[in-house]
């Protein structure tokens, strides 16, 4: 089918539905010789009759009769999608695909949803889960939310959490078969969790801050994971010391499923910012997720 034909098979179903050239020529203001001769080029066109004609009546062939169903389905359809668009003029409405971390998914995606959803009904959130440095575009997402120091620098940011703060965790059982290490130094006799980065599979190196004091741990980890929630349950199961950050723990803290040591070598991490790029037209829908996500 041709994008011209559709004026004529919308004429075309109205002929058939009103019975008659003459209601039919009424109701779309044109006169019945001037539809007649399009029905009849329609026809040329499509290499068969629709219509039956005569001196005293119309009807529609057995092609014509199917293709007239299908065409009152499909017309039909394309109504009721003008209607429903016409009935969410003014709404916020459409799908977000968002690339995001897992620790921040987890604390400041997920809690939020609950009220977006409530306040932005027509507004569906796709999180894509990736820990890696992924470029937003060519993965055909709207947004991405990472740390704020690993942003580019053609992207508008928006803040969505507040500075973090690291901490070293084990669990009370990995505890009392090791003694509880008082400076960094001491993590050389204990087994470490460590964390490998997604993009760039370098390990993650353990940063200590305290007054003037600046350490980077070289030692070698008893086990290497790239997927931070499993770091986390390594501890959990007294595989070894974590180092995550402060909020990704708290709750497992609070409940003393695991411990905190080094408490005073805690190191402030950057806040997490929701980005997307600074060229082209925000979607009401994005932009009402990064006015309920932003802080």
């Amino acid at each position: 089918m041709k994008r011209e034909d559709l004026p004529d098979l919308m004429a075309f179903l109205i002929i058939v539905q009103e019975g008659s050239f003459r209601k039919a020529a009424a109701k779309l203001h044109v006169s019945p010789s001037g539809l007649s001769h399009a029905m009849r080029r329609l026809e040329a066109r499509l290499g068969f009759p629709l219509l039956l004609r005569t001196t005293r009546s119309m009807t529609p062939t057995s092609a014509g009769s199917d293709l007239a169903a299908s065409l009152e389905i499909a017309f039909g359809e394309i109504d009721r999608e003008l209607r429903e668009l016409a009935d969410r003029k003014g709404q916020v409405a459409g799908t977000v695909r968002i690339n995001v971390h897992r620790t921040a998914a987890d604390l400041f995606v997920l809690p939020k949803l609950s009220t977006l959803q409530e306040r932005h009904p027509g507004v569906k959130v796709e999180l894509v889960i990736d820990d890696g440095l992924t470029d937003i575009i060519a993965a055909g997402c709207h947004a991405g939310i990472r740390n704020g120091k690993l942003l580019a620098n053609d992207m508008v940011a928006v803040r969505i959490s507040g500075e973090h703060r690291t901490a070293v965790v084990g669990s009370p059982a990995y505890l009392s078969r090791h003694p509880t290490p008082n400076t960094p130094e001491d993590l050389r006799d204990h087994r470490c969790i460590g964390y490998r980065f997604v993009t760039s599979r370098s390990l993650h190196r353990w940063r200590f801050l305290r007054g003037d004091q600046d350490l980077l741990t070289d030692f070698e980890p008893a086990l290497i994971v790239d997927d931070i929630q499993v770091v986390v349950r390594a501890a959990l199961q007294g595989l070894g010391l974590a180092y995550t950050l402060r909020e990704a723990v708290a709750e497992h803290v609070e409940n003393q499923t695991l411990v905190e040591v080094l408490k005073d070598w805690s190191t402030p991490v950057a806040a997490d910012y929701l980005y997307y790029p600074s060229r082209g037209t925000v979607s009401p829908e994005l932009r009402a997720v990064i006015e309920h996500l932003r802080i």
